[in-house]
């Protein structure tokens, strides 16, 4: 797994073809039991790697169309399987999450609009942002929201990344698809904000 901005976040990718982006999965590494999002398979390497860093007890599935490799770290890890409350009985969860706190530190954010219902977002003590698919990054430097062709509702979709970038202390963002950003988050959340316009109500 590849060190992040912080000695205790690790992430594992894959190169996507079709988009010419690289899919993510993170690792947070805490004395209560790791946190693993959007697990993407791991590579042997990765695998030893995570299991040396205390393996996963907690999985958490920010959409539908990222349940990936959740499956197999559950059984080989014995973790808790963690999914939008609005997607309930599309896929095998162990506890359904809304707004609020789901380990200490983590936090997280129902987002409307995306391709799927209540796409989670998680903002990691305060200061990082770990987004799904609302929000990525195809372009080093700059974020972006997913297309509009993708999208159920368009407003609703704006209204929340207006949501995330009203949050005061981001500066990282850890985008499911495409370019992380580890330092001026904050900054290029509000310039997405921006050049989407003003939420309708």
């Amino acid at each position: 797994m590849k060190s992040l901005h912080r000695p205790d976040l690790y992430a594992w990718s894959t190169f996507d073809e079709a988009r010419n982006v690289d899919f993510h999965a993170v690792c947070w590494v805490r004395e209560h039991g790791n946190v693993v999002v959007d697990p993407l398979p791991l590579s042997p390497h990765d695998l030893a790697h995570l299991a040396e860093v205390g393996g996963v007890d907690h999985i958490i599935v920010t959409n539908s169309d990222h349940v990936r490799a959740a499956a197999a770290l559950k059984e080989r890890f014995g973790a808790l399987v963690y999914g939008p409350a609005a997607e309930r009985g599309a896929f095998a969860a162990d506890r359904w999450v809304d707004e609020g706190e789901i380990v200490p530190g983590l936090d997280a954010i129902v987002l409307h609009g995306s391709k799927t219902p209540g796409e989670l977002a998680l903002v990691l003590q305060r200061e990082t942002l770990i987004t799904g698919d609302l929000v990525r990054a195809h372009r080093a430097g700059a974020l972006m929201m997913l297309p509009d062709g993708k999208l159920t509702d368009r407003a609703a979709a704006v209204r929340s990344v207006h949501r995330l970038a009203s949050l005061p202390d981001v500066d990282a963002v850890l985008v499911g698809d495409g370019w992380q950003v580890f330092a001026g988050g904050g900054r290029l959340l509000r310039e997405l904000a921006s050049r989407l316009g003003e939420p309708v109500a």
